[in-house]
């Protein structure tokens, strides 16, 4: 701005130069002028003066030009310039500066013209005679014996000299008013540049997105005005700015927290988009594959196969991909085609959403129900036989007891059957409510072992238990009863006779959980059926489990009964070792 600031005072400066210059020229002109015509009217009066104080006597010939002579030569020290006696016919009676025989006619010169037409004659040439500029003044006289004109002349160099001295002094003049100017035009071109220096300035801040940048101009003009409207304009495009970072951080915090993964393809194949949720549905990290072809992701074949389709069709679909990267999972991916205002084509939008879970529930279900369909099916039909067999009539009555009695048994399975799917389902299904208060472990496993000892004794087997006194936890009594009733009644059931089932309670070292460990010395599970032994209706050893009577349901229960209490639950077991069933178990629940 400064460089502009020097340019318009340099403007100003030589308009004002020029200006002067122009008035300087004008004024000496008119200086000059007025000079010359303040020398002619002083000739006038001289000539008049002459006129009147002269004797014109009647001389003629060489008497004439003598006493013309004198008289000129004379009238030269008076008045301090050239006198000139001419006769009518132009004739040159006296001069004071050259003899009058020499000098040529002057009727025709042109202050002699003017004198015979106007009175007065006036007229500045060069003097040939004199080798100088010169002014000439003539005017008509007719006195006594004279009859013929008085000119007067004066050289200009005087009045040139006047004009010099004018001049120096009006040049001096002109270069202070010229300083005064340049000084008061530098304030004047500082007064309007500055402001906008300013201006320009907050301009430059707000460009480099520095919109807090304001003009701090307290002026009413038009460049008042124009700072107003930059600070306006700063203000709407701060709010504007504002409300965009506002919706930005919005979107993104909708995009982030989405369950459902988001990508966006150009209609070039670029990515413009990818949320947190495809980020870990798809293995890749977003600053990774944005701005990049959807090719990029080399491993998901399939997957990309189906973008390139949507992209090629650019309709709404909606299909099921398996993925093995970074873990095996079903998407089910949504295609939307994308386009602007205009209706042009800008690319397609992707919903990701992973129904690994989904899809696995619904198996589940199925065989949940296919499960409950076979186990309920097989004591029905028992009860269905032998009924049927009793209606058709039997003699023994021993046959008929035995027959009623396996009715009974089957129906008591069918009973604990649809009592564990009830009580599952209600655990499931969070129906189940948990009642928290402080359990006294020795007490509670005394009264457990006493409850489990006749069936244990029936087959010899003992029970032992490692609690030590001063160990509480804080948990539903009725459902941590329900899960070591199960554990203890599987490991009675899985030994064989004269075996041994022990239950051990202990703190562990980080001191805020407990350990529960369930040991039996019993057939055990093999290894390929560790994975699944908590699975609903899955059973080791299908046959000896119908012949115990089990559902297939217990561990199950059990399982999500610990998981209700926030722990965990695990098997190590061997074919012929026994098995162990492990729970750890917080000594406080929280909330």
């Amino acid at each position: 701005m400064k460089p502009f600031r020097n340019r318009l005072t340099l403007i100003i400066m030589t308009l004002i130069g020029l200006s002067m210059l122009g008035a300087g020229l004008a004024m000496a002109n008119v200086f000059k002028q007025s000079h010359i015509q303040l020398l002619e009217e002083n000739m006038v009066r001289e000539i008049n003066l002459i006129q009147a104080t002269l004797e014109f006597p009647s001389h003629n010939g060489s008497e004439a030009v003598t006493y013309y002579t004198q008289k000129s030569k004379e009238l030269q020290q008076l008045v301090e310039a050239r006198v000139t006696f001419i006769s009518n016919n132009g004739t040159v009676l006296g001069d004071s500066e050259s003899e009058p025989q020499s000098m040529d006619n002057h009727a025709l010169r042109e202050e002699m013209v003017q004198a015979q037409k106007e009175g007065t004659g006036r007229t500045i040439r060069y003097s040939s005679t004199l080798g100088q500029d010169m002014i000439y003044v003539a005017r008509p006289v007719s006195e006594g014996g004279f009859d013929g004109y008085i000119r007067l002349s004066k050289s200009l160099v005087e009045a040139n000299q006047g004009v010099r001295q004018g001049w120096m002094v009006m040049g001096a003049g002109l270069l202070v008013l010229f300083v005064l100017a340049a000084l008061i035009s530098y304030r004047i071109a500082a007064g309007l540049t500055s402001p906008l220096e300013k201006i320009t300035r907050v301009a430059r801040q707000i460009t480099r997105l520095d919109y807090d940048a304001r003009v701090d101009i307290q002026r009413k003009d038009e460049i008042g005005q124009l700072a107003h409207a930059i600070n306006g304009m700063a203000d709407s495009l701060q709010l504007q700015l504002k409300t965009i970072r506002d919706n930005e951080s919005l979107l993104q915090s909708v995009l982030n927290n989405m369950t459902g993964g988001i990508l966006m393809i150009r209609h070039d194949g670029l990515v413009m988009l990818i949320n947190r949720a495809a980020e870990g549905m798809l293995g890749i990290r977003a600053e990774q594959l944005t701005g990049k072809n959807y090719r990029e992701m080399k491993q998901h074949y399939e997957l990309t196969m189906l973008i390139q389709e949507g992209l090629e069709h650019r309709t709404h679909f909606r299909e099921e991909r398996n993925l093995y990267f970074p873990v095996e999972s079903t998407v089910r991916l949504d295609g939307v085609s994308m386009t602007q205002e205009d209706g042009s084509y800008r690319g397609m939008l992707f919903h990701l959403q992973d129904v690994t879970d989904i899809r696995r529930l619904e198996r589940m279900r199925s065989e949940f129900v296919a499960n409950v369909s076979h186990e309920l099916k097989t004591p029905l039909a028992a009860v269905k036989g032998f009924a049927e067999t009793l209606l058709g009539g039997v003699s023994d009555e021993k046959t008929s007891r035995s027959f009623l009695q396996i009715i009974y048994d089957e129906s008591e399975r069918l009973n604990r059957l649809i009592r564990d799917i009830l009580e599952l389902s209600k655990i499931e299904s969070k129906r189940s409510a948990m009642e928290y208060s402080p359990i006294h472990l020795s007490t509670f496993f005394e009264s457990m072992f006493e409850f489990m000892k006749p069936y244990a004794d029936k087959k010899r087997i003992q029970l032992k238990m490692e609690v030590p006194e001063e160990l509480f936890i804080e948990g539903d009594e009725d459902k941590l009863r329900q899960i070591f009733t199960n554990l203890l009644s599987n490991a009675v059931s899985y030994s064989q006779e004269g075996g041994r089932v022990q239950l051990t309670a202990e703190e562990m070292q980080e001191g805020d959980n407990l350990r529960f460990t369930v040991k039996d010395s019993g057939i055990g599970i093999p290894k390929k059926d560790l994975p699944r032994i908590f699975e609903r209706f899955y059973r080791v050893d299908k046959a000896r489990s119908r012949v115990s009577g089990g559902t297939g349901l217990g561990l199950s229960i059990v399982k999500h009964l610990v998981e209700l209490h926030q722990g965990s639950i695990k098997v190590e077991s061997e074919p012929g070792m026994g098995s162990s069933f492990i729970i750890e178990m917080p000594l406080l629940q929280e909330g």
